[in-house]
Order: structure tokens, then C-alpha cells, then sequence
């Protein structure tokens, strides 16, 4: 393996609304997958990068869904990316519950960067909020920062670059 890729999922993989500004996820993530995905996470795994999604889902604890549907979801997901189901590493808690895997705490991104069998520092984390990129520097991996423009804070540098795609991250960290 060259490295590993961790894409956060809503609002990189999976396409959110943005509503004041704020991203919302997509009630139907599989319907919102990013028509380019499948092909960007192929492009990725044959020229030899491990690739794995690291999500927050708080709204398991907020009651507003559950685990099993986000999990049928992940299921799915992982079929239309060509990827093990084991390669989605969720954190189901909300901040109130002060748990160790939430970003932006590095825990999710340490145990995905060990499941693909690569240091977490030959890691890249591919994210569109804050939470994203701190969790990349907390747990000393590199990371590309999809601007999409939301109504909240920016992520503090370093990160590899800033972009306004996947497309364009997948490139950033296909250029090194």
C-alpha cells in the first residue's frame, strides 16, 4: 500500500444541503452518493492507496435514526464504492456524550489508519468540516479540506490544501 485515503462521508462522498449555511445530511445517503465516487475510490484503490470513510453520525443520538439503518446504509454504500462494509468506521454519539471516537478526536482515524495496515502518518483524511481536519492533525495524518463554503468555522492549518471537490482532493492527494 502506498498509504490510505479516509474520506469523511456526508458532504464528501455523500452530497448534503446546505440550510443557513449549515450542511444537513442526506436522509437517503445512498441516493446522494457523489456520481463521481465510485470511480475516484477505484481510481485510488488501483494504483495502490488502502481506502477507508470515517463518519460522525450524532443523529443515531439524537433518536433522529439508528444505528442498524445507517449501518444498512453503509452496506450499500460500500457496494457502490467497490469497498468491505469493515472499511466504515462510525461514531454514533453526539458531543454531549463525551465519548473518545467523535472527531474531532483522533480515535476513528487511527483505528481506520490500522485496519488498512498503514502508519498513520503515510495517511490522508479527506473532509469538508473543521471537525475533519483536526482530527487528521490530532492523530498526526495529512489532510485536504473541501471548502464548501457552510456558515461555521474553518479549519486551522496545516492541511495539504483547500478545494472545492472531490475530485479536486482526490487529485491533491493523487499530486503528493
Amino acid at each position: 500500500m502506498i498509504g490510505a485515503v479516509l474520506f469523511d462521508r456526508d458532504g464528501v462522498l455523500v452530497r448534503s444541503r446546505v440550510v443557513n449555511g449549515r450542511p444537513v445530511p442526506a436522509s437517503d445517503p445512498v441516493a446522494a452518493l457523489d456520481p463521481q465516487a465510485p470511480r475516484l475510490v477505484a481510481r485510488l484503490r488501483s494504483l495502490g492507496w488502502a481506502v477507508a470513510v470515517v463518519t460522525n453520525q450524532p443523529d443515531v443520538a439524537r433518536g433522529l435514526t439508528t444505528a442498524e439503518y445507517v449501518t444498512e446504509c453503509h452496506r450499500t454504500l460500500a457496494r457502490k464504492l467497490a469497498l468491505d462494509p469493515a472499511a466504515f468506521f462510525v461514531c454514533f454519539h453526539d458531543n454531549a456524550d463525551r465519548c473518545s471516537c467523535r472527531k474531532p478526536l483522533p480515535a476513528l482515524l487511527t483505528e481506520a489508519a490500522s485496519w488498512c495496515d498503514v502508519p498513520i502518518t503515510n495517511t490522508v483524511m479527506i473532509g469538508d468540516r473543521w471537525r475533519d481536519i483536526a482530527a487528521a492533525q490530532a492523530a498526526g495524518a495529512d489532510s485536504v479540506w473541501i471548502d464548501r463554503g457552510y456558515d461555521e468555522p474553518v479549519p486551522e492549518p496545516p492541511f495539504r490544501c483547500r478545494v472545492s471537490s472531490l475530485s479536486e482532493a482526490v487529485g491533491a492527494v493523487l499530486a503528493g
